[in-house]
């Protein structure tokens, strides 16, 4: 069962997991957006790190039809994750992993900002095989299949390079989320041709490169939840990315931080190498 399903995935069988992905959005979160009261919000870590009634129901929704589909896999989400940290550990496992952010962009949606998503990439021994993008408030759906290519509401996504001599946008992490010695290294980024900004929905940044409507995000955690999907909804359009030190992001963590993902390979060598020199400033 599990062969058979991992091949049809790959195939660019994506139809099922694309539909319980509208239900669970539709049944869920839709109907509390802008509708929510302040009991229903609640600060995990901070004003910048929010959970909602939304974001706890759309998982449960998620993980119940996702190993439904699956029978034998497991699901990696956001906020099973934070009640009991120890799940994390199955992306290391040989169980398929389904890698779960119910509302990517919890933010957004507490403050009726459209700009949110709803993310879920299939994994296995660490490996992307596939990833969901839903995007429900702006009506944008993106789906990615490793070797198969990436599409937006159907149509390829082509992420391209950027002009000659453009002035790179960057996307980055909050300053609330980067470490004194990752502050420094984003710091390289702060100069002439770059144009670094606050980063919104993770998810959205990552379907932004995809698009070729930014060059590059430079982000300072790895939670894979936040990152599965859009590497490789990026990676699938034709970007790269990289880590820091020159090595490969993994899902499965202890990466060197920050990383990149980029519009095409040139782009994550530059970003690379600014947040490099930004660390070797310090």
């Amino acid at each position: 069962m599990i062969e058979s399903f991992l091949e049809h995935v790959l195939d660019g069988g994506t139809t099922e997991v694309e539909a319980a992905v509208r239900k669970a959005a539709a049944a869920e979160i839709m109907p509390r957006f802008r509708q929510l009261a302040d009991h229903e919000i609640v600060e995990k870590k901070g004003p910048y790190d929010l959970v909602t009634v939304a974001d706890r129901a759309a998982e449960e929704h998620l993980t119940e039809a996702l190993t439904a589909l699956l029978p034998g896999s497991v699901v990696v989400g956001e906020e099973a994750v934070h009640a009991d940290p120890g799940l994390y550990d199955a992306l290391r496992g040989d169980a398929p992993v389904w890698i779960v952010d119910p509302v990517d962009g919890t933010r957004q949606f507490v403050h009726g900002d459209p700009g949110f998503c709803t993310l879920v990439a299939l994994a296995r021994h660490g490996e992307l095989l596939a990833s969901w993008t839903h995007a429900p408030a702006l009506g944008e759906f993106a789906v990615a299949v490793r070797g198969r290519g990436a599409f937006l509401d159907g149509r390829p996504l082509r992420s391209g390079s950027p002009a000659p001599g453009a002035v790179l946008e960057v996307a980055t992490s909050h300053p609330d989320y980067t470490t004194p010695d990752q502050k420094r290294a984003l710091l390289g980024l702060v100069t002439e041709g770059v144009r670094p900004r606050p980063c919104g929905s993770a998810g959205l940044e990552y379907l932004a490169v995809a698009r070729g409507e930014l060059e590059a995000t430079a982000f300072s955690w790895e939670l894979a939840w936040d990152h599965a999907a859009g590497l490789l909804l990026v990676a699938e359009a034709g970007g790269a990315q990289t880590t820091v030190t020159g090595e490969p992001f993994r899902i499965t963590g202890d990466n060197a931080l920050p990383f990149t993902a980029a519009r095409d390979a040139a782009t994550a060598e530059r970003i690379r190498a600014l947040l490099a020199g930004g660390a070797a400033g310090a």
